[in-house]
């Protein structure tokens, strides 16, 4: 039988996702996206047991966090249409681009959650997950929100969990001391293989990681970006 999480009550600061929620308001034609497209794609966190039930037919099952404008996301499920990708973001805008290009290209294969990608990793039984992507998370540069930073020792762990044994865990960002911090956690967890040797390795966007426009204007504002993929492995 599958294990399913057992709840812990409240998450500690460090375990709550912080960031902006809304931006600018949305059009008539966003506002019918959100009402009649999205509920037809939205993970439902409010159901007891597994949010993955029903997705058999799909071959991998893909998690993106925090989908920002959604271009990999969605670049990913047009190339991928045998995967299953869920994308969860705090960012009522970015949702509304994501349900956009769903809709736009006709994707069977995307569900998303609109809020803190913990509720659905609360749900979600363990080793089920092929792919976890984070890519380019807020940095949160002030000493005092590093608490606020996605990649923590408990949310390392629960990617792990969540993961298939080899199972991929992608990360990126254009900030190297929020690099470092993450790629201490990551090592300090010890149940992640890194089999990259050379720098080249992780500062070359491979062919199936593709550009966003967050990524874009950190390049023109002078910042490289830096590609990880882990793979996980038993902790003996």
């Amino acid at each position: 039988m599958t294990n399913m999480p057992k709840s812990s009550g409240p998450r500690p600061p460090s375990q709550r996702l912080y960031g902006r929620s809304k931006g600018r308001p949305l059009s008539s034609a966003q506002t019918q996206l959100m009402q009649n497209v999205y509920p037809k794609i939205a993970v439902d966190v409010s159901k007891k047991g597994n949010v993955l039930a029903g997705i058999d037919r799909f071959e991998q099952v893909w998690f993106e966090i925090g989908f920002g404008g959604a271009e990999h996301l969605i670049w990913q499920a047009k190339e991928h249409p045998n995967c299953f990708i869920i994308g969860a973001e705090p960012f009522l805008n970015g949702v509304c681009k994501a349900v956009a290009g769903v809709e736009d290209n006709a994707l069977s294969n995307v569900h998303l959650y609109h809020g803190d990608a913990h509720h659905i990793l609360e749900k979600m039984p363990d080793a089920a997950l092929d792919k976890v992507f984070i890519l380019f998370p807020d940095p949160w540069p002030k000493a005092r929100h590093n608490k606020r930073r996605l990649i923590s020792d408990a949310f390392v762990a629960e990617i792990y969990r969540v993961l298939k044994p080899n199972g991929k865990f992608r990360f990126g960002s254009d900030i190297i001391h929020y690099v470092d911090w993450s790629l201490t956690r990551i090592h300090a967890h010890g149940g992640f293989e890194f089999p990259h040797t050379h720098s080249t390795d992780w500062r070359i966007r491979p062919d199936d990681w593709p550009s966003t426009r967050y990524l874009e204007k950190a390049l023109r504002e002078g910042r490289s970006g830096h590609f990880f993929e882990f793979i996980k492995q038993d902790r003996h």
